[in-house]
């Protein structure tokens, strides 16, 4: 990916070659500014690469895909619509507020802790449940794939690892791929089924990591515990330095 700057042309990322299986859990890690969001964009069609090509279930893709769910840092829930209106505002938007993709947005909102809570506005709302509900309202598109740029970041990190566990819960039970876009290295371990470390710009893939960790049942928490752990923390901290 080419950026045109008033210093000349600009390469933000070169000779990206990612192949991600169904139902897998991908964080790509990366120095800041290395363009980790900017390859998200491009898998979710918002831009066009300078080279290469995007292809879902073997089909290229040259435009947003309505098979791609995105979850930005902030939430950006409206403030003036009730959680249950926020949440619909997609199948709004697309025409497709049927009786049945109602019903499933009130199975959502069941399943995941937030039916009590559907006719409350996003301020009075925890941070936390805030992005349980920006993740629903993704969910109710029924996407295959999710795409999540830092999504977590704006929260206290109490908050953050709680929110963790209810994010990766949630995509795990919905059996979505997902690909996660994060500069914290823990997290990335914590959730990933595999680590994905970027060079710093113009970006490269440095190196994959498979995440195996010694758990009984693996979340994000129990991960954090695994004597593997650290092991994965140090290897990826010593790939981010800029000046290896």
């Amino acid at each position: 990916m080419n950026y045109q700057s008033p210093n000349g042309e600009v390469t933000a990322i070169m000779d990206i070659n990612l192949g991600i299986s169904k139902g897998e859990f991908i964080c790509i890690v990366g120095p800041s500014g290395c363009g980790k969001s900017t390859l998200l964009s491009i898998i979710a069609g918002l831009l066009k690469p300078s080279h290469g090509s995007i292809i879902i279930n073997g089909n290229y893709i040259t435009d947003t895909s309505m098979d791609v769910g995105y979850m930005l840092q902030k939430d950006y829930l409206f403030e003036w619509r009730t959680i249950l209106q926020n949440i619909m505002l997609g199948l709004e938007i697309r025409k497709t507020s049927n009786s049945e993709n109602r019903e499933y947005v009130h199975h959502l909102l069941e399943t995941y802790g937030l039916y009590e809570f559907k006719d409350k506005y996003p301020s009075q709302l925890s941070g936390g449940m805030r992005q349980r509900a920006a993740l629903i309202r993704t969910l109710v598109l029924k996407p295959g794939i999710l795409l999540l740029d830092e999504a977590f970041s704006a929260l206290d990190y109490q908050t953050r690892l709680a929110v963790a566990e209810d994010i990766y819960s949630i995509i795990k039970k919905e059996n979505k791929t997902a690909i996660l876009v994060t500069h914290d290295i823990g997290e990335s371990i914590s959730m990933a089924d595999r680590v994905v470390v970027l060079s710093n710009r113009p970006a490269y893939i440095k190196s994959i990591h498979t995440i195996e960790l010694t758990c009984d049942i693996r979340t994000p928490y129990s991960s954090r515990e695994a004597p593997e752990f650290r092991h994965y923390f140090n290897t990826i901290w010593k790939e981010l330095d800029v000046h290896v």
